[in-house]
């Protein structure tokens, strides 16, 4: 990024023309949460994929804001990024040749557990930075220091989460490790030892709590994979609860996810396409 990149505080709107050149699709997004639904084929994951891709893109031909048919609008129109992660919700083995497996800790051997790896190297970033600011307001006048312990709420908050959702199963988070280590009947546990489930969610909320709190965009593809339905239902709420700043998009069968309150979050695919009647005004993307 340059000097005069602007970043956005969310993504206002997304646009594709020629869907699978039959449809335009045209989605405008609420800034906190937004649930994409619609039978199987109907297009959800390919929409998120191609707003990803959209993000993705540096360079290029782009002409009126948009690249391959896809446009991204954020709330600033002078805004020319957004920090954005994707959580890759199946837990499916690395492959035999893969170098990424080959650079790892031995026990990384599937997606979730690369995920797993990149983010504890986020995390001790990220703890860094937190502890860089509390000595600095440690170190400034009375109201400073009143602030300073406020810093690592967000931490605790994680930590509290996680022993609360692995606790049936006595587990626990070692509060003490730089690294992501658990407790199992009184033995350290490796992340990599967890369950599908355990190590998705664990995915999930690091993803949230290593953005300290700013704006930023998540994109998750039925996110309800391999968790258990009171996870599912939980899953949204922990979420904004690690982060308010933090802008959802994702996509669902799961009535689950949005029994909290989310149901007016929840966009079918039918109601943002239009089917294109002359295929020749658009071109294929």
């Amino acid at each position: 990024m340059v000097m005069d990149d602007i970043q956005a505080n969310y993504i206002s709107q997304i646009v594709i023309h020629g869907l699978w050149n039959r449809y335009d699709i045209d989605w405008h997004l609420r800034p906190d949460v937004n649930i994409l639904s619609g039978v199987n084929g109907v297009g959800k994951t390919t929409i998120l994929n191609r707003s990803v891709s959209y993000l993705e893109q540096t360079s290029g031909e782009i002409k009126d804001g948009e690249r391959n048919g896809v446009r991204v609008a954020f709330d600033n129109p002078k805004a020319t990024y957004i920090p954005y992660d994707i959580i890759l919700s199946y837990d499916r083995p690395l492959m035999s040749g893969d170098s990424t497996a080959r650079m790892a800790d031995p026990d990384v051997k599937t997606e979730l557990d690369w995920q797993l790896y990149i983010l504890q190297r986020r995390y001790l970033d990220y703890q860094v930075n937190i502890g860089n600011r509390m000595i600095d307001l440690l170190s400034g006048d009375e109201e400073q220091r009143a602030r300073a312990a406020s810093v690592s709420q967000s931490k605790r908050k994680f930590q509290d989460l996680l022993d609360e959702l692995f606790g049936y199963t006595g587990k626990t988070i070692d509060r003490r490790s730089n690294d992501i280590m658990f407790y199992q009947n009184g033995e350290h546990l490796s992340p990599y030892k967890l369950s599908s489930g355990e190590k998705q969610m664990l995915v999930i909320l690091l993803t949230v709590l290593v953005r300290d709190g700013q704006h930023c965009v998540l994109f998750m593809d039925e996110p309800e994979a391999s968790l258990h339905i009171d996870w599912q239902q939980k899953l949204i709420g922990m979420i904004r609860s690690l982060n308010p700043n933090l802008q959802l998009i994702l996509t669902t069968h799961s009535p689950a996810v949005i029994m909290e309150g989310w149901l007016d979050a929840v966009t079918e695919v039918s109601e943002i396409a239009t089917e294109i009647t002359d295929n020749a005004q658009h071109p294929a993307t």
